[in-house]
């Protein structure tokens, strides 16, 4: 988790040293001050706003009003914004502020509170009452929610007391993937909230000059070909000589998912497990790409769906992770 710790005063910049050397964070403090190992700003306000999605939590030590007034123009939604917390300047409280469950601002709080000996304050329902929320699920499967609002509606339910089944496939260690599903309940209506795992590595190679579109094309004629949701997608993969590829380049931002560049060297290692073309090793030195660089970006611990989709000089390959393992 990359974490950037925030603070305003003197007194939290020396403090914020102690909780960057337990937290590995970025410790920010203002200039004036001269706090060593930070980076020094001139102005909090504008510093925050340029960096605030940069991280993946941030820890204030000052008040939580002048924390509320300063991101309230930065946040957007709960399943994309970063973990919040705050640290009062007598060291006393952690608290969680912000995406206590998919950010995982309650998790990052028990952790500081842990290694700094303080009282940890979480307020979210489920939390409290010892109950599991739909988005924490999801963030321990490292799934997508299928609708924040379905997810919401099914948690109202856990923290009343109501009964609600969670229902996973028998050969989950295996893969945790099913085509159907039947729910038995005596029910008219019944909340449900569908959860994505995020385990497909998607490789990709191409002609140069591909434009974004036959890339997008290709990826979903892949996608539906094996019956596969995007929302599933973990990062996608291509090989070096395509890092600067526009058309790569722009269809995966389409997606907003990492891009993993493979060097030609590592592929060298494993190419002969693939089927490839001996005029692609004499073009760019490698015969495969698309299937060697999933396999490479992944966890390496699942198997291929799809091995080399073809399709108007762009090659698709997705790679299944094994999903659930270790779900707690």
């Amino acid at each position: 988790m990359k974490i950037a710790i925030w603070t305003v005063t003197r007194g939290a910049g020396y403090l914020g040293k102690i909780v960057k050397s337990k937290m590995n964070g970025t410790l920010y403090t203002l200039n004036k001050f001269s706090v060593e190992d930070s980076v020094q700003m001139d102005d909090f306000t504008s510093t925050l706003e340029e960096n605030f999605n940069k991280y993946d939590g941030h820890i204030f030590i000052m008040a939580t009003g002048i924390v509320i007034r300063k991101i309230s123009k930065l946040i957007k939604s709960k399943d994309i914004d970063p973990a919040v917390a705050v640290i009062d300047e007598g060291m006393n409280f952690a608290i969680s502020l912000l995406s206590g469950h998919l950010g995982g601002a309650n998790e990052m709080v028990n952790d500081i509170a842990k290694k700094l000996n303080l009282v940890a304050i979480i307020t979210t329902s489920s939390d409290v009452t010892g109950k599991i929320a739909v988005d924490t699920l999801s963030q321990k499967l490292k799934s997508e929610l299928e609708s924040l609002d379905a997810a919401k509606k099914v948690t109202s339910l856990i923290v009343d007391g109501q009964n609600v089944t969670l229902t996973l496939p028998k050969n989950i260690i295996e893969s945790g993937n099913s085509h159907g599903a039947v729910i038995v309940s005596n029910k008219e209506k019944i909340e449900t909230v569908r959860l994505y795992p995020r385990n497909l590595v998607v490789g990709l190679g191409s002609r140069r000059g591909v434009e974004k579109e036959v890339v997008l094309e290709a990826i979903k004629m892949a996608f539906e070909k094996n019956n596969l949701s995007t929302k599933s997608i973990k990062l996608f993969s291509t090989v070096d000589l395509k890092a600067d590829e526009i058309g790569i380049l722009e269809a995966v931002e389409e997606f907003n998912k990492k891009l993993t560049i493979i060097s030609r060297d590592e592929i060298l290692k494993i190419e002969d497990d693939f089927e490839g073309s001996e005029f692609v090793k004499k073009e760019i030195g490698v015969k495969a790409v698309s299937e060697p660089c999933a396999l490479l970006a992944s966890n390496k611990d699942g198997k291929f769906i799809e091995k080399k989709l073809k399709y108007n000089g762009v090659t698709v390959s997705i790679y299944e992770e094994r999903f659930g393992n270790e779900i707690w």
